[in-house]
């Protein structure tokens, strides 16, 4: 869950920073910060007051598709299920293994 997919066509190194996040059913927001670490990659997505109006966090498995040229992240979750999220904690997330356990275990149920 917290690695990019081979399939995505992530490239280690690649700043995401800014790319649009395309959920299955439309735009979230914005990547606002990501990690590529092995085993703790995520990207915070900055939602905007237009949609959820926080932040929230993807693990990197949620990456379905990276496209540099058109600057966009596709994740395989809805708009939904992504606003469902447990509360991004900007505490908690690097360093607390219980709330990254506790998102992972969200994140890995079954779509839908």
């Amino acid at each position: 869950m917290w690695g990019y997919r081979q399939a995505a066509a992530y490239r280690p190194g690649t700043k995401l920073t800014g790319f649009k996040v395309e959920a299955t059913d439309g735009s979230i927001g914005k990547v606002d910060k990501h990690s590529e670490d092995a085993g703790a990659a995520y990207l915070v997505v900055d939602t905007g007051p237009m949609i959820f109006g926080k932040e929230v966090l993807l693990p990197a498995g949620t990456v379905v598709r990276v496209d540099v040229q058109e600057k966009k992240v596709y994740v395989d979750r809805t708009k939904a299920e992504i606003k469902d999220s447990p509360t991004f904690d900007k505490e908690k997330h690097l360093d607390d293994p219980h709330y990254r356990e506790q998102l992972g275990t969200y994140y890995r149920r079954p779509l839908g």
